[in-house]
């Protein structure tokens, strides 16, 4: 992990709606908040610019064009602040090889560094599909979305990062492997159903930090998104020894926290799981 005197990092919760224009308008307040705050790195939320099943797979057609929309917004952004973005997820009608998709898209988390430049791109690996317990029912994100399959880390201003979105939670083989390829903190772009949020979003989230030993930056979808969905939120910051040390119920905020290098150090230390491994 970086040893500057800053680790300041940013979870952005918003409370997208099917406008597109109006949910960027929403992310630049926050991004700017994030900066006001000392954030070196800010993440936004799955699905910050694009909610609507409907829109995803033309939305994907632009995003690879010639003049992507919600790309642009961010390499702006992140240029005109000085400070890293990770873009929470946004529909890719390609693959990472340049390959085009027909009918479907990637759920795609770009990161951008302070310069504007787009440095890493992670496709959500594991999708959502389940009946849920609420007014939308059936959640069925392979009828829209491919799976990826690479994991993705990058060194950043505050360490190593690891990359998963939302339902990603729920493998912990996936941040097993992460923190296998040297992730010290792991982003978590999410849109938790509130049922789902409720029952098990603390305890996975804390999980993974604690089995890890790496911290957790989980912004999240909070609220009242449209008629038939709401979103959990409970955005979250999380220290490696499981402790929230910042989260934020409901409503579009922004959370900040300093992702403390000694105790990182410290715990991987006094107590080496790493090296207990059998199997």
């Amino acid at each position: 992990m970086n040893t500057s005197v800053s680790n300041r990092v940013a979870a952005i919760q918003m409370v997208s709606t099917h406008d597109i224009d109006a949910n960027l308008n929403e992310a630049r307040k926050l991004l700017a908040k994030a900066s006001s705050e000392g954030a070196l790195i800010a993440v936004l939320p799955e699905n910050f610019a694009v909610l609507a099943t409907d829109q995803m797979v033309d939305c994907g057609q632009v995003e690879v064009s010639a003049q992507p929309v919600i790309r642009t917004f961010l390499a702006e952004q992140a240029k005109k602040l000085g400070m890293w973005i990770v873009g929470g997820s946004l529909p890719l009608a390609d693959r990472p090889d340049g390959s085009s998709i027909e009918e479907r898209v990637r759920s795609s988390c770009l990161v951008f560094d302070d310069q504007g430049r787009e440095v890493a791109r992670y496709d959500k690996i594991h999708l959502f599909d389940a009946t849920i317990d609420d007014a939308h029912g059936q959640y069925r994100e392979s009828d829209t979305f491919e799976p990826g399959e690479q994991l993705v880390t990058l060194d950043t201003p505050v360490g190593k990062l690891g990359l998963a979105v939302c339902y990603d939670l729920r493998f912990p083989e996936l941040f097993r492997a992460l923190r296998e390829k040297g992730a010290e903190w792991v982003c978590l772009p999410s849109a938790f159903t509130w049922q789902t949020g409720n029952a098990h979003w603390h305890v996975l989230t804390r999980a993974r930090a604690i089995e890890n030993q790496v911290w957790i930056v989980a912004p999240g979808q909070g609220g009242q998104n449209s008629e038939r969905r709401r979103t959990y939120g409970h955005s979250l910051i999380c220290d490696p020894w499981g402790k929230v040390v910042k989260e934020l119920a409901e409503g579009a905020g922004v959370l900040t926290a300093e992702l403390d290098v000694e105790q990182l150090s410290q715990l991987r230390k006094r107590m080496p799981v790493w090296d207990h491994r059998r199997l």
